[in-house]
Order: structure tokens, then C-alpha cells, then sequence
């Protein structure tokens, strides 16, 4: 681990529920904005939008079960309804009743389970986790305009398994520069970083069964298609138009389903908008989360 990432654990915390162990940072005073990062990276995807935020929010950003330096445990049934009763068991733990939310790819599913749940709440007047807004960042909000790449589909395959041995450094560097941005894309550095969470506590040997939203994507698509449609708080996507797997065919499509729908559009920039350009998705988010 570079000192990079080990500054950036040292930082965080640890939370344990249903036996696993959680790893988040938690960081700032002001409004909390909850940031919940995508597959097959982790919380470190925030850590050039982190600064600019501090002074802003108090910025709340978990490892999902499964990815970073959380818990990865092999025989655990991963699921979008569990990672969000998990995000939902944190916030309580930490005393947070309300937030702002900031989430992409795997995250803006788990963040429109939380607005469901949210709808639900409302009709029956339960009490609850409340969402003051929510910001999506590039993701498959909607299964039909989910593009999944090549090693998605692999990984998902009988495949999977002896393509995960084969699997390392050079070859995931490949598949992941080629959804950024012709001029965004991370060195190889930064490479190295995302690949060293991604194999922490064999993680590697999970990227297959971490997939397992895509399915879920399709079964789950009414609730949460619905979600966003009749969203109790206000929405902003925020995309990356040249990303290939949820670029600009998504922001179409959002734009077809969202009643006034509002979309800030990052043109050049690929699948990860808080990476390539932390400085446009921070006054996005400045502008609108208040």
C-alpha cells in the first residue's frame, strides 16, 4: 500500500454490523453529504473532490461491504437492499437522521433504494434516514441504457473464475482507463491504487459475485425507475458525456423519465466526473446540495 492510501486509511474509521466490519471516512462540520462510490473501486474515488468539500459539508464516505478495505467475505449474499440497510445502520451509529447525497455507478443504485425506501416511509409516516437531495454522478439509473463492458460480461459468465486468476495490474489497467475520458485518464499510479483496494483482503476473487446489480438492475426496475420519477427531494445528475458504459445515451434517457429533469453535463469526461474533473462536480454539488 502507497502512503497515499494508507494516509487515507488512517484517516478513516471501522463500523461493525450483522458480523462485518465497514470501513468510512468521516470528516467536517456543516450539512453531512453522504458520498457512496461505484464498482469495483471504493471511498478512495472521492479523494480529489474530498477538499473541496471539508469546508462545505460534513462529508460521510463508506466502503460498501465487499470493496476497499471493508470486509469482503466469500459466502455473503451481496445485494443492493442489503448495502443500503448497511448505509442506513452506519448513519444511525453516527447519529445522522439527515443528508445530502452524493452517489455514482453501484451507489446511485444503493441511492435509489434509499429514495424507495424514503417514498415508503413517507406514505405511512414511519420515521427514518431523510434525504435532503440527491446528486447522481455517471451509473445505470435504468437497465435498458446500461452498457456493460466486455469483462463485465465475462465476469459474469461460467468464465469468471479462471479469468480472475488470470487477471492483474496490466490487464485491469486497460479495461478501466478505457472508460475515462481521452484526456482524464488516471497514470499509472493511480492505477496501482485502485487495483491495491480492489485486491485488498481478496477482493479480486469477488469482482465476479460484486456484479451481482446488474440483475438486480433488471428484477428491481420498476421500484427503482420509480424512485427517481417521483422523487420526494430534489435530483441532479451530474455526466460525464464521453463515458461508454453510462454517458450521454443515459442522460437521454434520464431526461425522457425525470419530470424536469436537471443534468449537468461534463463534456470529454468519462465514467468518473469526481475523478476527472473534481472542480466541476464540486460546484455542481455546491450549487445544489445546500
Amino acid at each position: 500500500m502507497d502512503d497515499a492510501l494508507g494516509q487515507w486509511l488512517a484517516a478513516g474509521s471501522f463500523f461493525e454490523h450483522d458480523g462485518y466490519r465497514s470501513f468510512y471516512r468521516d470528516q467536517g462540520d456543516g450539512p453531512v453529504l453522504l458520498c457512496l462510490h461505484g464498482y469495483p473501486t471504493a471511498s478512495w474515488d472521492w479523494h480529489r473532490l474530498w477538499p473541496l468539500l471539508a469546508d462545505r459539508y460534513r462529508l460521510i464516505a463508506p466502503d460498501l461491504l465487499g470493496f476497499g478495505f471493508s470486509d469482503k467475505p466469500r459466502r455473503y449474499v451481496y445485494s443492493i437492499h442489503g448495502q443500503a440497510t448497511r448505509v442506513e445502520a452506519l448513519l444511525a451509529a453516527l447519529g445522522v437522521n439527515t443528508v445530502h447525497l452524493l452517489a455514482h455507478d453501484y451507489g446511485d443504485t444503493v441511492a435509489q433504494e434509499l429514495i424507495a425506501r424514503q417514498q415508503q416511509r413517507q406514505s405511512s409516516n414511519e420515521p427514518g434516514l431523510r434525504l435532503g437531495t440527491v446528486c447522481l454522478l455517471n451509473g445505470g439509473l435504468f437497465p435498458e441504457t446500461h452498457r456493460a463492458r466486455p469483462i463485465q460480461k465475462l465476469l459474469r459468465s461460467p468464465l469468471a473464475p479462471v479469468l480472475l486468476r488470470l487477471f492483474n495490474p496490466r490487464a485491469f489497467g486497460r479495461s478501466f482507463s478505457a472508460i475515462f475520458g481521452a484526456g482524464s485518464r488516471p497514470d499509472t499510479a493511480e492505477l496501482g491504487r485502485f487495483w491495491s483496494l480492489i485486491e485488498h483482503n481478496g477482493g479480486r476473487a469477488l469482482m465476479g459475485r460484486l456484479l451481482h446489480y446488474m440483475g438486480e438492475r433488471e428484477r428491481h426496475r420498476a421500484r427503482w425507475v420509480d424512485a427517481l420519477v417521483r422523487a420526494p427531494m430534489p435530483l441532479r445528475l451530474v455526466v460525464g458525456l464521453d463515458d461508454p458504459v453510462s454517458g450521454a445515451h443515459m442522460a437521454r434517457r434520464y431526461r425522457e423519465l425525470v419530470p424536469d429533469a436537471d443534468v449537468v453535463e461534463l463534456p470529454g469526461i468519462g465514467h468518473y466526473p469526481q475523478w476527472e474533473a473534481a472542480e466541476r462536480v464540486a460546484e455542481a454539488v455546491l450549487a445544489f446540495s445546500r
